[in-house]
């Protein structure tokens, strides 16, 4: 029985004990079900005594009375318990505990997955690197987050895109154009322009495809190459993100939304909607009227725009295309842009608490991380992807809050212990799948099952951490918040790894090698331990990281 199965049950008893006039109140729309401290007590508990005792017009205990007396009666509960002010403590029959495992078996990879978030319509942004220098370690952590949150949402019922806005508008595509078209000539860069040794890798690449481009005049070379170093470079960026795990749905570019006409469109609405304010010559959004410390130009006096024009088209370009709730995942120097995106999101007719939010993440260092040799001044993603490796990277960075500063032990990350979270976390898994190969080679099949037979304490508490996966990927989902996932699995991996030390799958085999007869229990235990191996593997993957089958 699962904690959302247990909710539901006492919802159900509620329900009933209001129809038979038994209580009076309004029914909520979830019944919250959580473990108790002391697990004496019971399995699971519930407060809901306490919270609509008094709109009842009557004490909790008085209220908790009533569903004790129809909760005792349904199949599956043991025993029920009121403690202190009104708590209902319940305990399950070991039976309808122990079905968990077989419903989580049958499930598979959909074992988790939730409607917490149903008919929600979500983009969700993230990265969105300039397309001038590769990928490096300020986007990693975005990366890894942007793409775990994405794939929660999605595992709770939301409909969900990963998106990539990409900066290829302004002066920085220029000043990249010529950075390149210096290198095709054997120059040093401009100054201001990208230095870095990619830079003259672009320039090579771009030589061997369109040799005509070093004998032409410069300004008509500048959009050529600029265009065809622009386009190796997403390349670059996209294959860095594939060998990162990383998928995005939509790569947008900026440069559309001009040749389009939808930051005029955009500057059109706004004006229709009254936000738009000519003065000195120039065109403001009056974003002071929704927060913002000062007014936005969106168009310079001098007719150009500015890239907040292309900020306020590109939020209602989210809008028109029929994304309810928008997700920025900004850097921590991005701190003085969040109310810039409130205050367009409220000009543009939404609420900015609900349809639009701005997750600010924290730095990051890795001990003993190197420069890139390519780009010179930054360490490359795809570096740390060869040093480190993208399961233990994404991991990591998923196992903590986002606006918790992250300082990277390389040395622990790389390390096989116990004390390394990703190889404790995968290693729990391998380890099941061992033992599901010893378990068929001893003649272990899953024809029977007899969930009354998972008696032993460590049989309980894995089952009691398998319950909690539905709820743990709901609230993750909801909060955005991975590392509840990460958290999670690391209480798992340490209950399985209780469970396998003292509950054997396989038969015993004697000294002089003759195995024991294979019973109910040992194929009811191999129901369990495939149960927590599919988990685990559910679980990770929801992060980005790989189940290995052996380690």
């Amino acid at each position: 029985m699962t904690p959302e199965e247990l909710s539901a049950v006492v919802k159900s008893v509620l329900a009933e004990a209001v129809e038979a006039g038994e209580l009076s109140v309004d029914l909520p729309e979830t019944v919250v079900v959580e473990r108790p401290k002391n697990r004496e007590h019971g399995d699971w508990s519930t407060a809901i005594s306490l919270q609509l005792a008094k709109k009842a017009g009557m004490a909790p205990r008085q209220f908790a009375e009533i569903l004790a007396a129809r909760l005792e009666q349904v199949s599956g509960v043991e025993r029920i318990e009121i403690a202190g002010p009104g708590f209902i403590n319940i305990t399950v029959e070991a039976a309808a505990a122990g079905l968990l495992a077989r419903t989580i078996v049958e499930s598979g990879d959909t074992f988790g997955h939730n409607d917490a978030l149903a008919g929600r319509t979500v983009n969700i942004e993230f990265v969105s690197a300039n397309p001038t220098g590769p990928l490096h370690i300020g986007h990693t952590r975005w990366a890894a987050l942007g793409d775990a949150i994405g794939r929660l949402l999605r595992a709770s019922g939301a409909e969900v895109a990963n998106e990539y806005y990409i900066n290829d508008a302004g002066n920085q595509m220029n000043v990249f154009g010529h950075s390149v078209l210096s290198r095709i000539h054997g120059e040093d860069v401009p100054e201001g322009g990208y230095p870095g040794a990619y830079v003259i890798e672009l320039a090579e690449e771009i030589l061997a495809a369109r040799p005509d481009v070093k004998d032409m005049p410069r300004e008509e070379a500048l959009p050529i190459v600029r265009e065809l170093g622009y386009q190796a470079q997403m390349g670059q960026i996209k294959d860095t993100l594939e060998a990162f795990g990383v998928h995005f749905d939509v790569f947008f570019s900026e440069q559309s939304l001009h040749a389009d006409g939808k930051v005029a469109a955009a500057i059109e609405t706004l004006r229709e909607q009254g936000h738009i304010e000519d003065r000195d010559g120039a065109v403001w959004l009056r974003t002071s009227d929704f927060g913002d410390d000062k007014d936005r130009v969106l168009f310079k006096a001098d007719g150009e725009p500015t890239y907040f024009a292309a900020d306020a088209a590109y939020y209602l370009s989210k809008r028109e295309r029929g994304f309810t709730e928008k997700i920025y995942l900004l850097g921590a120097d991005h701190h003085g842009y969040v109310s810039r995106l409130k205050a367009i999101a409220a000009c543009a007719g939404d609420d900015p608490e609900r349809n639009i939010e701005v997750l600010i993440g924290q730095l990051m260092s890795i001990r003993g991380a190197k420069l890139s040799k390519r780009a010179g001044n930054i360490i490359e993603l795809s570096d740390l992807i060869n040093w480190l490796g993208t399961d233990a990277l994404r991991y990591t960075l998923a196992r903590f809050p986002a606006d918790s500063p992250i300082d990277v032990d390389p040395e622990l990350l790389q390390s096989r212990t116990n004390d390394n979270p990703v190889f404790y976390v995968q290693y729990a898994h391998a380890r099941s799948r061992n033992a599901a190969r010893n378990a068929e080679a001893a003649g272990v099949d899953r024809e029977s099952f007899d969930a009354g037979l998972l008696t032993h304490e460590t049989e309980e508490e894995l089952l009691s951490q398998l319950g909690r996966f539905t709820s743990v990927v709901a609230s993750a989902a909801e909060l955005r918040e991975p590392h509840r996932v990460a958290r999670y699995l690391e209480s798992l991996a340490s209950a399985y790894h209780g469970w396998y030390a003292v509950c054997r799958v396989a038969p015993s085999v004697s000294p002089d090698g003759v195995q024991d007869p294979v019973t109910d229990l040992n194929r009811t235990r191999l129901w369990l331990n495939d149960a927590t191996a599919q988990v685990l593997r559910n679980g990770l993957a929801l992060l980005g990281v790989t189940a290995p089958e052996r380690m």
